[in-house]
């Protein structure tokens, strides 16, 4: 790595992602990647995969938005994040994924459409979807039963049900720049983001189990803050480490976990109404290498005007992330 930018590859979805990006992409010491999932069907993200066709660009604008990091920077954030809220067919939608709903069409592929994004809006670094054929995501119950949609996973009544495993309705192989990043890559983490709909759905993807295998650098998982009611509700951490390895058929070199207490009431009565809870840590350090680190950070989250889904209160601290990761690559 002497001489050159450390690359960096960061797989998942959704706001947990985006966080790790925009953690990283000030200053500007790595070469980031991010790979996101392309079994999301909710919201304005599954209307318009619905309607044409295409990969579900919600996860992908959002990684944007994170790597946008020039002087106009937060323009570009408030043009990729912008949601209307009133007009017929257009109330709910993200700007961000019209734009790259068009550009899809335009130029044919979704990594072309990406690429061009990219280049426009000038972002520092590459965002690729894990593969260019939209999936649909199969989630199986322990009771026996089965639905189909990732979006289910954010309103299902669970009625004591517990995720049993999903996969794929259909094989959907790995976009190659995607493979040859992970390969290349001389680190790869893995989250923090909903297991089961941002993050395992990755690993589904033919191609990428060998792509991690045959990666050069470490691979970390990063665990979330909370539980999710509707996919995770009282699973330990040692329980989403075991679902990661069982996915990616490999261990992690590194788990990072949070280990500050999460000491404001309003959060905690807004999370206990959701039915939602801190992940317990019972990880054993003579199994797994733990880093552990305070990693709270409270968000101002304002309910945004046409959103229809069920967002977080929580996020990751970005420069305690950032120094773990930068001494997960010893650098």
């Amino acid at each position: 790595m002497i001489g050159s930018k450390p690359k960096i590859v960061v797989i998942g979805g959704g706001t947990g992602t985006a966080t790790v990006l925009s953690a990283l992409a000030t200053p500007a010491r790595f070469e980031l990647t991010a790979i996101v999932t392309v079994s999301d069907s909710g919201g304005s993200t599954g209307r318009l995969r619905d309607e044409f066709g295409f990969i579900p660009v919600g996860d992908v604008r959002a990684c944007l938005a994170a790597l946008a990091t020039g002087h106009n920077s937060r323009e570009v954030k408030d043009l990729l994040l912008y949601r209307f809220d009133r007009g017929e067919g257009l109330s709910g939608h993200n700007l961000g994924n019209l734009i790259l709903t068009a550009l899809t069409d335009l130029y044919g592929t979704p990594g072309k459409a990406i690429e061009v994004a990219s280049k426009i809006l000038r972002i520092n670094g590459q965002v690729f979807p894990v593969s260019e054929q939209p999936a649909d995501l199969v989630i199986h119950f322990t009771d026996g039963s089965q639905v189909i949609g990732e979006d289910y996973l954010n309103y299902i009544d669970r009625q004591g049900r517990k995720i049993a495993r999903i996969n794929l309705a259909r094989q959907t192989p790995i976009y190659p720049p995607a493979a040859q990043a992970i390969r290349e890559a001389d680190l790869v983490i893995i989250g923090p983001g909903d297991l089961y709909a941002s993050l395992l759905p990755n690993t589904l993807v033919a191609g990428f189990r060998e792509a991690l295998a045959a990666r050069r650098g470490k691979y970390i998982y990063i665990a979330n803050l909370m539980s999710c009611a509707t996919q995770t509700l009282h699973l330990t951490a040692t329980d989403h480490v075991a679902e990661i390895c069982r996915y990616t058929g490999q261990k992690p070199d590194i788990v990072v976990i949070n280990n500050q207490p999460i000491t404001d009431r309003h959060l905690i009565t807004r999370y206990q109404a959701a039915g939602l809870e801190p992940i317990v840590d019972d990880l054993d350090d003579r199994e797994w290498t733990v880093k552990r680190a305070p990693l709270v950070a409270p968000v101002n989250a304002i309910p945004v005007k046409g959103d229809r889904l069920p967002r977080s209160f929580l996020r990751h601290h970005a420069g305690h992330l950032r120094a773990l990761i930068e001494e997960s690559l010893d650098v």
